[in-house]
């Protein structure tokens, strides 16, 4: 496992919330990662960890590879992966995500 993969996977079980992200959350960098920011938001989510995945582009692809997902923003609950905007998207307004991040 590279340092990368490494560094990530201690990012995402150290951390309740990691959201893997273009900007952070005060200026997002693109509207998907802007929408996922706000749905975390609108879950009462406090204290999440943002990584901007354009400061370090081993990060970037890297965190691809970890998840075998190829866009970015992703989500990562309790150490699982979540999934991107899209997903999340679906998650909220079904209820799903918000029961998840209560647990």
């Amino acid at each position: 496992m590279s340092d990368v993969q490494s560094w990530i996977k201690e990012t995402v079980s150290q951390n309740p919330v990691v959201l893997f992200m273009k900007g952070t959350a005060q200026f997002p960098q693109c509207g998907f990662s802007g929408r996922a920011v706000q749905v975390l938001k609108a879950c009462g989510v406090q204290n999440m960890v943002t990584v901007n995945v354009l400061e370090d582009p081993e990060v970037r692809q890297g965190i691809k590879e970890f998840s075998q997902w190829p866009t970015i923003p992703q989500l990562y609950v309790k150490g699982e992966f979540i999934g991107g905007s899209d997903i999340m998207n679906e998650m909220f307004e079904n209820g799903e995500l918000q029961t998840l991040l209560k647990d």
